[in-house]
């Protein structure tokens, strides 16, 4: 075997995840949430058997890696009840508006969580967020020529959103703070660490805010 035909073997077929929907028997209803509700479905794994899954049925949501000029992050410190913490966060929310478009979703987001606004908008990376157990589809955008929202048009922030601290954090900051185990919520890990992969590579991984999102619920 030449060297080529090794280095080859080694790098294997090219990764990419596939629809692969198996046969679903039946479904029910377990829990319908303020959200999100509990779904079981009897699914055929055919020679593994016939098995019955729970997961969370979710509407997807969109999260911004807000950039400002001087490469540093905009990060949001909120409450989250379910974890007992304060995690900081980028700008974020449910895609719960019937056939809004995501990018608009997260322009609505970062304007409302954030008073700005974004003169650039690219996607940067998109993920599951807990496949085992949410059909959850997240996109993270990156947004830049950031501009603030006028004071008259600001969005009144209520419940956990109403008392967020804002900073704005060096990108290598955050990124040895999520490497250093400081900072946990998926989509500023996720996000974080895509963000400084794509700037390391002058930014040729982002694809426009319009890409095709097949995982999206209902798309």
């Amino acid at each position: 075997m030449d060297a080529a035909t090794a280095s080859a073997d080694a790098a294997g077929p090219e990764v990419v995840d596939l629809p692969a929907p198996r046969p679903v028997l039946s479904t029910g209803l377990v829990h319908e949430g303020r959200v999100f509700d509990l779904r079981a479905d009897d699914v055929d794994l055919g020679e593994g058997g016939r098995v019955t899954r729970e997961y969370l049925d979710h509407p997807g949501a969109v999260a911004v890696v807000a950039l400002d000029d001087d490469d540093r992050v905009l990060l949001l410190r909120q409450y989250r009840h379910p974890v007992r913490r304060e995690l900081w966060e980028p700008p974020a929310g449910l895609l719960d508006v019937e056939g809004e478009d995501a990018r608009d979703a997260a322009a609505r987001e970062l304007a409302e969580e954030a008073d700005l606004r974004a003169g650039r908008w690219d996607v940067l990376v998109d993920y599951y967020t807990s496949p085992g157990g949410s059909n959850e589809a997240l996109r993270v955008f990156l947004a830049r020529d950031l501009s603030p929202v006028p004071e008259y048009e600001r969005h009144e922030r209520e419940a956990e959103e109403r008392d967020m601290e804002a900073r704005w954090v060096p990108l290598d900051d955050v990124v040895a703070a999520v490497l250093a185990g400081q900072v946990h919520n998926p989509s500023a890990v996720v996000g974080i660490l895509a963000a400084a992969t794509s700037r390391a590579g002058g930014w040729a991984s982002l694809r426009p805010a319009d890409a095709p999102w097949p995982e999206r619920r209902g798309v």
